[in-house]
């Protein structure tokens, strides 16, 4: 065990060494999957636990994308269709999300890195107190300016892309339906979804083995370089995550160009 740990700490140093000669993403993206795949391998008979376990992986994450230096991280932590799932597992969850804002919205790793929260995704369907915990962190945190965390919740790509072509028509005024059609620009989409004013993702993340994005910031990731670690999120290293930083790296981005 010794000889794995003293192996272990070693290759992390070298990769620390290898990254850090290299240009960071500004953004990066993570679907955080396979909490309940953890829960069941590590015994659990609530998958809740394992949605426990990996509220508290976040922080060390946040810890590890300040230390190079990267300034936007966007976490996926529910999606639309997670909403659909049985009452006892979506209350479950929906109290760690809870849980964790509120501890978030004060914690030690985002105070001293300076992180401002923000929320995406629609809250109609959430619960009261989960909405008072995302008003509180986001006003705890809106002076903050070193980095920004966004968390989306309730979220689906699709859903906000549909909402931000809704907004960009009510602005517009036109005397039928082609002069309206005709009127919008990419650029009215992009300025009405949840992310305006931030930039797209350099690097989008999924743990747990599965190589799609799910709806996961679909609009926006048409550039982003993508990395799928096998390991489930949880159980998700700092090795794991400098392995990612270090494909992206070797990776030579042409924007469609």
């Amino acid at each position: 065990m010794l000889i794995k740990r003293a192996l272990y700490y070693s290759y992390e140093k070298l990769l620390v060494k290898e990254v850090l000669k290299g240009v960071t993403p500004t953004h990066i993206g993570i679907i955080l999957d396979g909490n309940r795949r953890f829960a069941r391998e590590m015994g659990f008979d609530d998958v809740t636990m394992g949605h426990k376990e990996g509220a508290r992986k976040l922080d060390d994450v946040l810890q590890w994308c300040s230390d190079l230096g990267i300034k936007i991280v966007t976490i996926w932590v529910l999606s639309t269709e997670n909403i659909q799932r049985d009452n006892q597992e979506l209350d479950g969850l929906l109290k760690v999300i809870e849980e964790k804002i509120f501890e978030l919205s004060r914690s030690l790793v985002i105070k001293k890195n300076g992180f401002r929260i923000k929320i995406l995704g629609k809250f109609d369907v959430l619960p009261d107190t989960l909405k008072e915990a995302i008003r509180n962190a986001e006003e705890y945190t809106k002076d903050n300016e070193r980095h920004i965390l966004n968390i989306a919740i309730s979220y689906g790509g699709r859903e906000e892309i549909v909402e931000a072509m809704r907004k960009a028509i009510r602005e517009r005024k036109a005397e039928n339906a082609e002069e309206l059609a005709n009127s919008i620009t990419i650029e009215d989409i992009t300025n009405h979804l949840y992310t305006n004013g931030i930039p797209d993702p350099d690097l989008i993340i999924r743990t747990s083995g599965e190589i799609r994005l799910s709806g996961f910031l679909l609009w926006q990731s048409v550039y982003s370089e993508f990395y799928f670690c096998d390991a489930l999120w949880p159980a998700f290293r700092k090795i794991d995550f400098l392995r990612a930083i270090r494909s992206y790296q070797h990776r030579g981005r042409r924007f469609g160009r």
